[in-house]
């Protein structure tokens, strides 16, 4: 299952924004989606519930990865993609088990200098994580609230290569943005004619989210042959050569520090099969 996780340590980045517009691409694309919501604010998942009052041949239907305080309900069958929503101030420890699941990050930048600083802090500690500088994760970075005729297009363009981040091209700054997320709709599930500019916007994300999507460790298939079981001893061995204990002690015992509630982790962990 591949997992797309859209991070940046700001605020009003428009995280949520393109979280929401992914999961709702690949979901018109015929896709079975999944939309978790790791920040505190929860706004996707209340986008999800206004999408939930909309008929589907209008608003394919997006599956919730439901966290509360006391549980965290099971992922249904059939999820193909996985799509998170982070919280800001994202870093640490917090961040590092985070990228562990994921195929490709997102990061949302607006043009400024405070924006663009912040970005390249992320993303200088994501590269810096073992996932991402093997390549299993990929890292793209996508301009907010811009318009690609403008200098500031091309300036972020040219920051992104400074930084070797890959560079997905600017959303521009509409209020078709902001009715959308009123009504749980995104660009993708207005009339063409309405939304032209926009979707035309999103193609080179899209197409660089299907090839990391492609790229994902695929499951075993259902008739592989079962996996040999290692002796008690050698089981043992192995495990302590390749996961370190202090990293298996935090993940059994930490949470996101109030960010993500008691329990998604380890229901993550067994929905990825990983």
């Amino acid at each position: 299952m591949p997992v797309i996780a859209v991070i940046n340590r700001k605020g009003g980045s428009g995280k949520s924004t393109v979280a929401t517009h992914v999961a709702a691409s690949l979901a018109r694309a015929g896709q079975s989606v999944m939309l978790g919501d790791v920040d505190r604010q929860q706004s996707s998942r209340a986008w999800l519930r206004r999408r939930s009052r909309i008929d589907a041949a209008q608003a394919p239907p997006i599956q919730g990865w439901i966290v509360d305080k006391s549980s965290v309900a099971r992922p249904p069958a059939g999820v193909g993609h996985l799509v998170l929503d982070t919280p800001g101030g994202l870093t640490g420890f917090e961040l590092a088990r985070l990228v562990m699941w994921c195929d490709a990050i997102l990061i949302p930048v607006c043009d400024s200098r405070f924006d663009r600083d912040s970005a390249a802090a992320c993303h200088e500690e994501l590269a810096a994580l073992p996932r991402v500088a093997n390549g299993r994760c990929k890292v793209g970075v996508l301009g907010m609230r811009v318009d690609r005729r403008t200098r500031g297009h091309a300036a972020l363009e040219s920051w992104a290569a400074e930084q070797g981040m890959d560079f997905l091209g600017s959303l521009r700054d509409t209020q078709l943005y902001v009715h959308c997320a009123d009504r749980g709709l995104t660009v993708f599930d207005l009339p063409a004619a309405k939304a032209a500019a926009d979707t035309e916007e999103w193609k080179p994300v899209l197409a660089w989210l299907e090839k990391a999507a492609a790229a994902a460790p695929k499951p075993p298939a259902p008739d592989a042959a079962p996996r040999a079981v290692a002796p008690p001893a050698a089981r043992t061995h192995r495990v302590a050569l390749s996961t370190p204990s202090t990293l298996e002690a935090h993940v059994s015992e930490l949470s996101l520090s109030g960010v993500a509630k008691p329990g998604f982790w380890g229901a993550l962990r067994r929905l990825l099969g990983r």
